[in-house]
């Protein structure tokens, strides 16, 4: 199944341009354990900063 992964971060390594993602794996966080209430509450944890 291909699965579109969209990144607004354009200083992250794995974004490809045009917001897409290409990470081979994505993981995503809870700030405040296992659980989220909200969009705002979770953290890509897959992010890595482009060398400037």
């Amino acid at each position: 199944m291909a699965l579109e992964v969209l990144c607004e971060v354009n200083n992250c390594i794995h974004n490809e341009g045009g917001e897409k993602c290409g990470a081979p794996a994505i993981s995503i966080v809870s700030e405040s354990g296992s659980t989220a209430s909200s969009k705002e509450e979770t953290d890509c944890r897959t992010f890595e900063a482009k060398e400037a």
